[in-house]
């Protein structure tokens, strides 16, 4: 195919999102076949999945047919509009999740799941306040940047009331203090977590912490939602991240709440979310008005995208090849670790890595050159995005990916790490 890309020049009559106007950044951009995607001066490496969506690889033609077909059959309908795609895409999630789960509301993206899951839990608890990591993210909606304890929320703040950080998952922090927090609150009508904290840093619960915290809030009263926005949908080497985390949450006293999706769920190839509703909580609506939705939700392009990516999920086996490369990646992580005098620690699991580092900004910035002259896409977090000294390499391929193109492009960001100590 061939690549058609914007000339550069100094201004642009559209806004480069996260970055002052004048310092930006941009970064032309063509179609990529597989684990690759096309720039002005070739193919690039994506050990990023772009911003951690593209788990089916790029390119993909079928995800592409789909959307053209659905094009033709029905291209724009109302959010309660019933139509074959919609209902088979409700049921094929529902089947991914634990027993017990009836509903889906399906939504414009990742944000606005986690906003429409803070909105549901006010309904039906009618308590204002949320717990959350000040470790996460959860979006760039008011509701959902209010939640997260990225930099993102301190740029647009005062934000919405009744949120309660929380140091679980931080560094030097042993266990959790989310039990404790909820019985020195009051009026707290939902937990929000990430099963894995991906975006600022790979963060990993230590066994049995999802299953403690699972059961202070059926104690408490509270809902749990998790958010799997980022590790869902296979990158974690299970369906849902908490599935490889604390499996106990699968059971049916325990599963949680919410089930907040975006990104992966349609590999990027359209803009969709959604929110998969237990039946403890479904079942309030049924005499409650169900007070969400937007113009867009479950609009049939991304319905006919996110139906067709579940579908070439099973038929290539990328969950099982994300749990299959698991080893793969941390044994690579670990060679960084031994090579590199900046790589001080890595955790990881399925084909998601978090490497530390202890570069100073002017190294994170070598590092940078590094990758793009290597032509290599990977997340590279700075001491803000991380909250600690030296930033964080995170490690994100498309779960197509192969073990011997895995092992070079990680060696190859090994040699932009020293390259950029030197």
């Amino acid at each position: 195919m061939e690549q058609m890309f914007v000339s550069d020049r100094s201004s642009w009559p559209f806004f480069m999102t996260w970055q002052s106007q004048s310092g930006a950044r941009p970064q032309a951009f063509g179609a990529g076949e597989g684990v690759h995607f096309e720039t002005p001066d070739g193919p690039v490496l994506d050990l990023g999945a772009l911003v951690y969506q593209v788990n089916v690889g790029h390119g993909h033609p079928r995800i592409v047919a789909a959307i053209k077909a659905q094009a033709d059959r029905l291209c724009v309908a109302p959010p309660n509009a019933v139509y074959p795609e919609k209902l088979a895409l409700a049921e094929a999630l529902l089947a991914k999740a634990p027993p017990g789960y009836t509903k889906v509301l399906l939504t414009l993206g990742g944000s606005d799941a986690n906003e429409n899951a803070l909105k549901i839990a006010r309904l039906v608890t009618s308590r204002y306040k949320s717990i959350a990591r000040y470790r996460s993210y959860h979006g760039a909606t008011l509701g959902a940047v209010s939640l997260s304890g990225d930099w993102r929320r301190a740029v647009v703040e005062p934000a919405l009331p009744g949120v309660v950080h929380v140091t679980d998952l931080d560094w030097g922090t042993e266990g959790t203090s989310i039990p404790r927090v909820l019985e020195l609150e009051e009026n707290v009508g939902a937990v929000f977590l990430e099963s894995v904290v991906g975006a600022n840093g790979v963060l990993i619960p230590s066994p049995g912490q999802l299953r403690e915290i699972r059961e202070a809030t059926l104690a408490h009263g509270a809902l749990l939602v998790m958010d799997e926005v980022l590790v869902g949908f296979g990158r974690l080497g299970t369906f849902f991240g908490f599935e490889r985390v604390e499996p106990s949450l699968y059971e049916p006293e325990f599963a949680p709440d919410l089930i907040t999706c975006g990104k992966a769920i349609t590999s990027g190839y359209a803009p969709l979310g959604a929110v998969l509703v237990h039946e403890r909580v479904a079942d309030a609506f049924e005499d409650k008005v169900f007070a969400c939705g937007l113009t867009h939700h479950a609009h049939p392009l991304g319905v006919a995208a996110a139906l067709e990516t579940l579908r070439v999920m099973d038929d290539e086996g990328l969950v099982q090849n994300a749990a299959t490369l698991e080893p793969v990646l941390l044994e690579e992580l670990d060679g960084l670790v031994e090579r590199c005098a900046s790589a001080t620690s890595r955790r990881s699991l399925g084909l998601l890595g978090g490497l530390d580092l202890t570069l100073d900004p002017a190294g994170l910035d070598r590092l940078r050159a590094g990758l793009k002259k290597r032509a290599i896409h990977v997340h590279v977090k700075g001491p803000k995005q991380v909250k600690r000294p030296g930033g964080a390499v995170v490690f994100s391929p498309p779960l197509c990916i192969d073990e011997d193109t895995l092992r070079d492009g990680v060696r190859q960001v090994g040699d932009a790490i020293a390259e950029a100590e030197a």
